[in-house]
């Protein structure tokens, strides 16, 4: 057995304790049903576009709270009648919708599009979440000694919102809604499968949001921040642990259903390897992963026909 062999053999038997609150169930179930009564208030405006193989939606509604959530909603022009299968997409930490075009390859293999912001990110979605006490930086600290106000809380009902939003809209079969990201969009991708039962499959590219309890020790992902906040105030500790580890899939794993397909990379410093292999590797549902040896942050090669085929088959 060489090396790599020896690594990945190593990290499929990783399996640390889970960190879940005694009331982790009574938390997302009460959240879930706040969600489910919170109307989406959307709009939804035909725009133009640089392609004109390229139907171009521009779309709002309302998540978390009265923060209108900016979207894409793109459809291929070119594609026969009848609705169509569609996957929402997440976006990394600090990025945003991105431009129409850029969603292209998914549009050329026959999907519906929906893209969204996560809020107060770089995109065009504010943040009227209440900042309940100071922040160090970035976003991850807003709310971090309360699991109810915190950042994390509202970004989840807003990925919710948004497959809410896709199964409602008549170009898109509601059997067949995938949701994708990479990084903290493949956590939202896992998350939203855990509480949702509209996903029918789920792409989780190098996720964060799992095993945080090791990455805000030792990666080098937006948990730094949550780690500068504790450096800060050190009497903090196990509160912050605790509010985190209410959003932690190693605590949800079990709630996911529908298949997954996930992806990691062994010289992954922000989502690290571990973090991943915890998750996965207790995973029931039916599941796939990739693993890129030399790979940092990223995934590479045909990555995205992989996640085709993934999706395509059964």
């Amino acid at each position: 057995m060489n090396y790599v062999e020896k690594r990945i053999s190593d990290l499929k038997q990783y399996l640390p304790d889970r960190t879940a609150p005694a009331d982790l169930e009574e938390f997302w179930d009460r959240t879930l049903r706040e969600a489910s009564k919170r109307e989406l208030k959307d709009t939804r405006e035909s725009v133009q576009g640089l392609s004109s193989y390229i139907n171009y939606q521009r779309v709002t509604y309302e998540g978390f709270d009265q923060t209108p959530i900016h979207g894409w909603f793109l459809t291929p022009a070119f594609a026969v009648e009848g609705p169509l299968p569609c996957v929402v997409l997440y976006h990394g930490y600090t990025g945003s919708k991105g431009l129409p075009e850029h969603h292209a390859n998914w549009l050329l293999a026959g999907y519906a599009v929906f893209a969204i912001d996560v809020r107060g990110q770089g995109g065009e979605t504010g943040n009227l979440l209440p900042q309940t006490y100071g922040m160090t930086r970035g976003w991850i600290t807003q709310g971090l000694l309360d699991p109810e106000r915190h950042y994390y809380r509202a970004i989840a009902v807003d990925a919710l919102k948004a497959v809410e939003w896709a199964s409602r809209q008549p170009e898109v079969d509601a059997s067949r809604i995938a949701v994708a990201g990479a990084s903290q969009g493949g956590g939202l991708a896992l998350i939203v499968s855990a509480l949702s039962d509209i996903p029918y499959k789920t792409v989780a590219d190098v996720p964060n949001m799992c095993h945080m309890d090791y990455g805000i020790a030792l990666s080098t992902s937006s948990l730094v921040e949550a780690a500068d906040f504790v450096s800060r105030f050190p009497e903090h500790l196990d509160t912050v642990l605790r509010t985190l580890s209410y959003f932690d899939m190693l605590n949800l794993y079990d709630r996911l259903k529908a298949p997954v397909l996930v992806s990691v990379s062994l010289k992954d410093t922000v989502c690290m390897p571990e973090t991943i292999f915890s998750v996965y590797n207790r995973i029931e549902a039916p599941k796939e992963l990739i693993v890129y040896p030399f790979n940092g942050h990223f995934t590479s090669g045909d990555h995205f026909g992989k996640q085709v085929e993934f999706l395509r088959r059964g």
